[in-house]
């Protein structure tokens, strides 16, 4: 429950449940602090209240665009529970971009070879993790170890690292455990190995596009082909030409 309902609310709860059943009903009760906007609190009475549909929808007065539910949940992990949490348009563009960061190295995750060697250390990042967590349950800690950890996938994606098999596996699950598992994170871009009936519809729609390109390009029909690229590019989506096919993601 939030900070401002520990007295009398949540006190009150707590003598009424010991005083019917003579012990106490739970070990822990928790409480978020106050959420603010641009630095004021916000609440009904001052009229700045936000509602989650508005911040989906992007209806809101103060609100740029439309955010995703991910990008909302992203934004909330950054500050600690027991911090205040200020909305802004900016801080929410910074958490869509930073949840996008990590979308990305987790889906380069996929793509590492495995070697024979191992030059970093996945069980060092994994009890950085795990003590973020035990630090009454420090989420900003711990997202910021997994953003030190895209500086490991990034290397090995370029060479620059080895990994082993057993590694590599282990490497994939810390990011699954934490990101996806503990934090709540599903962006369907990181999701490691998704089917593709688990994407959403855009992204389907792109990746139709992107084919119907592909098969355009094996035609030499190469007016219909970037056409496909230029108005993708015009509507805010990067494409990059692969070995294997073809890249997209949002550009920032």
């Amino acid at each position: 429950g939030g900070l401002d309902l520990l007295f009398p609310h949540h006190e009150c709860e707590i003598a009424q449940s010991k005083g019917a059943h003579g012990h106490d009903h739970v070990k822990y009760w928790m409480h978020n602090n106050m959420i603010t906007i641009n630095g004021q609190k916000m609440g009904k009475s001052l009229g700045n209240f936000i509602t989650l549909e508005e911040l989906f929808s992007g209806t809101h007065a103060m609100l740029e665009q439309a955010y995703a539910p991910q990008t909302i949940r992203f934004f909330i992990l950054q500050a600690h529970y027991r911090s205040t949490l200020d909305f802004s348009n900016e801080a929410l563009k910074a958490a869509e971009k930073g949840l996008a960061r990590l979308a990305d190295g987790m889906a380069k995750l996929n793509d590492i070879a495995a070697g024979s060697t191992s030059s970093l250390s996945v069980q060092a990042l994994k009890a950085k993790c795990y003590a973020a967590l035990n630090d009454d349950i420090n989420t900003p800690i711990l997202i910021a170890h997994l953003f030190d950890g895209l500086k490991s996938i990034n290397a090995l994606a370029n060479g620059k690292e080895t990994i082993t098999a057993e590694d590599l596996t282990e490497l994939r699950q810390v990011y699954h455990t934490f990101f996806t598992e503990i934090l709540g994170l599903n962006h369907e871009k990181t999701a490691l190995n998704v089917p593709a009936e688990n994407t959403r519809p855009f992204e389907q729609a792109v990746d139709l596009l992107l084919q119907l390109r592909m098969d355009a390009k094996t035609n030499k029909d190469w007016a219909t082909s970037d056409k496909i690229r230029d108005a993708l590019k015009e509507i805010g989506f990067e494409v990059k030409d692969t070995k294997d096919g073809f890249e997209w993601k949002l550009a920032e």
